[in-house]
């Protein structure tokens, strides 16, 4: 059956529709709503189109927002943005980009709200732990793949694209940091269409912690787990998949055993043809690296200043093997969730 995301909502509080207290569903509304003023406006609000998807018989495909806020130069996150939406929409889905907006959750935007996120300088970051204070004060904020992942399975949705996960950082044994993403994935029951985790990360130790945590992972037509950039990290994976079907018949049978929730990762490698050239790749992080350290970068510092140094020193190829990996991505998310409700 298709899936429903207003059946995942309380009931009698229909995301984007006013509680009995009358608050406004709008963006705005709830801003200078004070504690217990509307015992509802915590639920997510949903777009027109992703109310609508289950009636049409239409899968829901959920998108993060921080590679549009952060991620990206204006205004070409905007018109990325809209490309990616209407990717899932030529696949026979529909896109829910999910941010926080005025203190409101939100599954699914409208235009004029992509734009805002798109544009405004002062959107902020939210990862899983933020989304709380953040819809308490009435914060904007664009989310985090552990804040997308909640949020999408928080509102019902099976299937969630982004670009890389976070992991298990180098030097771990000294810092002892990893991203909440990892945690998060072990405890929310979603598929996951992923080009693998940042390649400025530890590999390996990221794929040891999933295997701990209990997150399972397919290679999709690879036996090697992506890089990223890269088409492969050199480390391989124990099960592939060829097809979306055959990823849809894993979350079946997933579901069917029951048991913790956990994700599903659908390792998706960036085409060879559109991957960062190996050897300039391994050589401008080993010099990003030192930089890092030379000038003593720590804590949450690190993965923005790597990406960046990234960006610079190979002319903004990194960018277009990232956003090629995202797009093959998103492409592969709408046609698993299409394949999960035939």
């Amino acid at each position: 059956m298709p899936q429903n995301p207003a059946e995942h909502l309380p009931p009698g509080r229909p995301a984007g529709r006013s509680s009995s207290h009358g608050a406004s569903s709008s963006p705005g509304a709830s801003s200078s709503h004070r504690p217990g003023d509307d015992e509802g406006r915590y639920e997510p609000v949903l777009s027109a189109e992703v109310r609508a998807a289950p009636a049409a018989g239409l899968p829901v495909v959920a998108l993060e927002s921080t590679i549009i806020a952060h991620g990206l130069p204006r205004p070409r996150n905007l018109r990325v943005a809209t490309e990616l939406e209407e990717i899932v929409r030529s696949a026979g889905a529909v896109p829910a980009t999910i941010a926080v907006l005025d203190g409101r959750a939100h599954v699914g935007l409208e235009k004029d709200e992509l734009a805002r996120i798109a544009e405004d300088p002062t959107v902020r970051k939210l990862g899983h732990r933020d989304l709380a204070p953040a819809l308490a004060s009435g914060a904007s904020g664009a989310t985090t793949v552990s804040a997308t992942a909640f949020l999408a399975a928080r509102a019902g949705l099976r299937v969630f694209a982004t670009g890389g996960l976070g992991g298990v950082h180098r030097g771990w044994t000294e810092n002892q940091d990893e991203s909440a993403d990892l945690r998060l994935l072990a405890r929310t029951g979603i598929t996951v269409v992923c080009a693998g985790v940042k390649s400025i990360l530890d590999v390996p130790a990221t794929l040891q912690r999933l295997e701990t945590l209990g997150v399972g992972i397919v290679g999709y037509g690879t036996g090697h787990f992506p890089g990223f950039y890269l088409s492969s990290s050199g480390v391989p994976v124990d099960w592939t998949v060829d097809s979306p079907a055959e990823v849809a018949e894993v979350m079946r049978a997933k579901d069917a055993l029951g048991g913790p929730q956990a994700a599903l990762i659908v390792a998706n490698p960036v085409p060879v043809e559109d991957q960062l050239d190996p050897a300039l790749h391994d050589r401008v992080l080993a010099e990003a690296l030192d930089a890092c350290r030379e000038r003593g970068i720590a804590g949450q510092g690190v993965t923005p200043f790597l990406l960046d140094q990234l960006t610079r020193r190979t002319g903004g190829a990194s960018l277009e093997a990232n956003l090629a990996a995202v797009r093959g991505n998103v492409r592969l998310a709408a046609r698993i969730a299409v394949a999960a409700v035939l």
